[in-house]
């Protein structure tokens, strides 16, 4: 049933729920998605385990400590 909608069904849908709802309702779902959706992504590229970024960053161990470049030296 839902393989043959097409761009007119498509249409209908459209129009049928902007007069239920009014075009500002549907707008403010839409950012309401647009921002839950960034949320989601922006959630799904942080680390697993925040504690051990943390424990990282409070010991100051990053890649110019590790190396012994930080009085210039070679």
């Amino acid at each position: 049933m839902l393989n043959n909608i097409g761009l007119p069904g498509l249409l209908l849908i459209v129009i049928v729920t902007v007069v239920l709802f009014g075009r500002g309702k549907v707008s403010g779902i839409m950012g309401e998605l647009g921002t839950g959706l960034t949320a989601f992504k922006r959630g799904l590229r942080e680390p697993e385990d925040p504690a051990s970024q943390e424990s990282d960053v409070s010991r100051g161990t990053d890649a110019t400590t590790e190396s012994g470049h930080l009085d210039g030296k070679s």
